[in-house]
């Protein structure tokens, strides 16, 4: 095959080329700008709907670039079309220039097949702690047989989801193994803790592409060439690299042999998958300049795969919005993960029969021990510590950490007969030292690898007052016997060294804190979710009175920085976990200043205190004695952190009546064993909960409750599968949402107690024929493709619909008769669709939502529902509202993110009767209400949420105002 000349790579001399790919390029932003036209989106609806940002969507509509796959088939979705005409026409855009791209000289090829291999060598063998004690070569395992497939958790930000979701439960979490979750996704960010699988999913990936044989849901990964790009390694550099030194950065012997450019040819014809590991490995104060990095990367290539690593805390959720990437969060391994991963463990170490099976019962048995086996690290180092100890097992996690220094450091070599192979021969205290002061340096310094000649000054700084240990060889001797027989450090590259995993290098820097006495340091530092785990086991390392100075500072800090006070009071509150002995005056001052924050009243609340992790769930009180707001938000914080302690405290809630509470339990249950909360938690909820369904597991286990009255089943659910897990005779609620295959909803008919049904659209257009004749009381349709109605107009029992799709009809005149329809949800979908015209022929409705402006002809209209008792106006500019005419029969309003606020005046003169107003400021700019113009209105009550303040409080007798959350008592 003959080079493509650099004048054919840029399409010079081709005029016709670029000719053709304007011509497709503009045809295919036409077609785009055409849907949404007829959709009637705003841009910033069309962002919302599709999650991409609005400079990517902006340029796909105006033609200046092709937007990638993933783009189209987001605005597809986003326009209720089908992408498959859509990626056509960008083929079609992007076939003259990728064409010759693609066609690679012979020298490419070449260096593409060695170098594929050189990456399945590379990363086919996982280390794993405490494997083979013999041997520390021994402690590789093969990625065939490590990798486990992780869940990944994401949240479904869509905009068309069911008004019935419920309510401060957030957005829908979809749970599904990884190879499912990234099917077809260009950009994906995945959220970890430290040892839960990210990096070795990453190597998988790189694995299964450069052998060009991914499972079937990944095949997009067959003809991509993986970039393996941990940040410890290229932070180090003066600058972050550009794709001609990806290989030399990385320390790939290959570097110098790649031809020249290839690394940009590969990236520009969308077949590089850049596996980026650990943003929280670089210093906090460089992360800018990372992600600065990533999006000038993403600019120049925008057809490239992309998967970056984190901690969960490292950077804020959508911390790369705008870039078109999806946020997955690993899960802890469940039961069935924790004993595939333990068979495969002993199967690889060849332990003695009964170790896997004593193992497996001691965790069982032991809650605490059940908990720290929840992650691949955790999992192994405590299988190793079992096999080790003989079957017996540490119980804390400090104990843990403890052994495993035992055993790694010192037991290892000695049980074995070995004997100073280096020449070298350390005790257990004095490789702690060292390690120490490795582990500190990194600290210090805001780093998770450092350059050999930096290892070689810390030990040579410590040897002169190691004189036993300095007379056996020098800094480099040691430091080579540190390397090859500790089992805590590695070579990454030839000239790097770093800790196997960041839990010991923070176990010991903490511990070399501690001796050094640099307790200011550690609290100054406590914002940094980089010294998190640090300052945790500093207050297990520290003596009781350096403990109790830690902490008076830590919270003193909290006091004076404001910024930072939820975090610092937080942290304090969680190091109380390792505090077994403290000065009862300082633990008072640290669950003070938690009182501060407990009981979490507010959803957000609820997310805040579950970032703290487990440890919470010893300080979350109730049910008894709690408001319901409390108590609901006890429940999503519960929820949120998950485990089994979290599943022993909502058992405490499952006999509550209120029906935040239960919808909660009822959707919570993606953080736990599936089968377990069923049988702990939902079998003993009552029979009109609706229980929501996000997966195959939980839709299998739904099967065998008790009662199905009520079922909310959002993703690919096959009728069939649906029917199995139905109790035909019994189901009265049912929610399909995020299905993108079911398209006939005929089996409907065979549910005679069906009375309450919510279908969303993902994929297509739900037919809704089938429901002719069916005794439906509420009826919700939301969804982008546009819908004939008429079959609801034979519902003959129709008293609530709820719409959030454009209709065919041109008014609410052309809807189909609805005689008994009491209440009616308009939203925004149907609002920019359809207008208010002929609404009056709805003589019996009762209820009324819309979304704002409403015509003067249309409001007109409403003056003649007489029935019309109660109204929600959404997005509503409150000064408009003096314009219309009156509408004396409201006595309920509703005021749905209102804006122009700050006069509530001429809601009084819409509305002269209400006597029950609620304000919700979920999207206020400036959440401040004033209540002052509506004083002296007698009976009157309001209900506000999420209002950061509320003047004109004391103008109203006690009980008229209700807030949610409600106001903290002041200290």
């Amino acid at each position: 095959m003959n080079a493509v000349t650099d004048d054919a790579m840029a399409g010079r001399g081709w005029g016709s080329v670029d000719d053709e790919e304007a011509g497709t390029r503009a045809e295919l932003a036409a077609r785009l700008r055409l849907l949404r036209a007829e959709r009637r989106l705003s841009v910033t609806a069309l962002e919302r709907r599709s999650g991409l940002g609005r400079t990517t969507i902006s340029q796909a509509l105006n033609g200046r670039k092709v937007p990638s796959e993933a783009t189209v088939i987001a605005l597809a979705k986003a326009l209720g079309t089908s992408p498959p005409p859509l990626l056509e026409l960008r083929s079609r855009a992007v076939a003259p220039t990728t064409a010759a791209v693609h066609e690679q000289s012979d020298e490419d090829v070449a260096f593409e097949r060695r170098y594929r291999d050189y990456v399945i060598d590379r990363y086919s063998q996982l280390t794993v702690v405490g494997l083979d004690l013999t041997r520390p070569e021994g402690a590789c395992w093969p990625l065939d047989t490590a990798y486990l497939s992780l869940e990944l958790a994401a949240r479904d930000e869509r905009s068309d989801m069911p008004a019935s979701w419920p309510e401060g439960h957030g957005t829908p979490m979809t749970v599904e193994r990884a190879e499912q979750a990234l099917a077809g996704r260009q950009r994906t960010v995945i959220r970890g803790l430290a040892g839960s699988g990210k990096t070795t999913l990453l190597h998988w990936l790189a694995v299964m592409s450069a052998r060009q044989n991914p499972p079937s849901e990944m095949d997009h990964l067959r003809h991509l060439m993986p970039f393996v790009l941990p940040l410890r390694t290229l932070d180090r550099q003066s600058a972050l690299p550009g794709p001609h030194s990806f290989l030399e950065a990385t320390g790939s012997m290959l570097a110098a042999a790649q031809p020249t450019g290839w690394a940009d040819r590969v990236l520009t014809a969308g077949r590089g998958l850049l596996l980026i590991d650990g943003i929280d490995e670089v210093p906090q104060q460089r992360r800018e300049h990372t992600r600065a990095w990533l999006r000038e990367l993403l600019a120049a290539y925008p057809q490239a795969y992309v998967l970056v690593t984190t901690r969960p805390t490292a950077v804020p959720e959508h911390w790369l919005d705008g870039s078109g990437f999806t946020e997955l969060t690993v899960r802890p391994m469940n039961r069935r993960d924790v004993l595939v991963f333990v068979n495969r463990w002993h199967c690889a170490a060849k332990a003695a029969p009964g170790l896997e099976e004593s193992f497996t019962e001691a965790v069982r048995g032991q809650r605490d021990l059940a908990q720290l086996a929840t992650t691949p690290l955790m999992c192994a180092l405590m299988c190793a510590l079992h096999r080790d100890r003989r079957g017996h097992l540490p119980r804390s996690r400090m104990e843990l950490y403890e052994a495993a220094l035992s055993m790694l450091l010192v037991r290892r070599d000695h049980e074995r007969g070995i004997d100073a192979p280096e020449g070298i021969s350390l005790t257990r205290h004095q490789s702690v030292q060292l390690l120490q002061r490795l582990a500190y340096w990194l600290i210090r310094n805001g780093q998770t690898e450092m350059e050999e000649e930096s290892a070689l000054a810390v030990v040579e700084e410590a040897l002169p007052a190691m004189p036993a240990l300095s007379a056996q060889g020098d800094a480099r001797q040691v430091l080579t016997h540190l390397v090859g027989r500790s089992g805590l450090l590695r070579k990454p590259t030839a000239d790097t060294i770093d800790f196997v995993h960041r839990t010991f290098q923070d176990y010991l820097g903490a511990k070399a804190a501690v001796e050094a006495r640099d307790l200011g340091l550690l609290v100054r530092h406590a914002h940094d979710d980089q010294w998190e785990d640090v300052l945790r086991m500093a207050v297990a390392h520290a003596r009781p009175t350096e403990r109790a100075t830690l902490l008076r500072r830590l919270v003193a800090r909290g006091d004076r920085t404001a910024r930072h006070r939820t975090r610092l009071h937080l942290l304090a509150m969680a190091c109380l976990e390792q505090a077994t002995e403290l000065e009862p005056g300082v633990r008072e001052a640290v669950e003070g200043r938690a009182g501060a924050l407990l009981p979490p009243r507010s959803y957000a609340e609820a997310k805040e205190l579950a970032s703290v992790g487990p440890v919470i769930l010893d300080l979350l009180p109730g049910p008894e004695g709690l408001e319901s707001d409390e108590a609901r938000a006890v429940v999503q914080t519960a929820v949120a952190v998950g485990g089994d302690a979290a599943l022993s405290l909502l058992k405490r809630y499952r006999d509550c009546t209120d029906h935040g509470i239960r919808n909660s339990l009822a959707s919570g249950w993606s953080s736990f064993d599936t089968e377990e909360y069923a049988r702990e938690i939902l079998d003993h909820l009552p029979d009109d909960v609706t229980v929501h369904v996000a997966n195959a597991a939980e839709l299998k286990a739904v099967r065998g409750l008790h009662t199905r009255a009520g079922i909310s089943c959002n993703g690919n659910f096959s009728a069939s599968e649906l029917m199995h897990a139905i109790e035909r005779n019994q189901l009265r609620v049912l929610c399909i949402a995020g299905n993108q295959t079911l398209s006939d909803i005929g089996f409907l008919r065979q549910l005679p107690r069906l009375r309450d049904l919510t279908l969303t659209d993902s994929g297509g257009p739900f037919d809704l024929i089938p429901l002719d004749g069916l005794p439906i009381n509420k009826l919700v349709l939301w969804g982008a493709r546009r819908r004939d109605l008429a079959p609801v107009g034979r519902l003959p029992t129709l008293e609530h619909l709820n719409l959030n799709s454009p209709l065919d009809q041109p008014s609410i005149a052309a809807l189909p008769d609805l005689p008994h329809l009491r209440e009616l949800y308009l939203w925004e979908e149907t609002h920019s669709s359809t207008t208010l015209s002929g609404i009056c022929a709805l003589s019996s409705l009762e209820f009324l939502s819309i979304v704002a402006p409403v015509a003067e002809d249309a409001w007109q209209e409403l003056t003649l529902l007489s029935a019309l008792a109660g109204m929600q106006l959404v997005d509503q500019e409150v000064s408009a509202l003096g314009a219309h005419s009156p509408l004396p029969q409201v006595t309920h309003l509703v005021l749905n993110n209102p804006s122009s606020h700050a006069d509530l005046s001429p809601v009084m003169d819409a509305f002269p009767n209400v006597r029950n107003l609620s304000i919700y400021c979920r999207s206020y700019s400036d959440p401040t209400v004033d209540l002052t113009p509506l004083a002296g209105i007698e009976g009157l009550t309001v209900y506000i949420t999420d209002a950061e303040s509320v003047t004109g409080l004391d103008l109203f007798p006690p009980g008229a105002i209700t807030q949610f959350p409600s106001p903290r008592p002041r200290a």
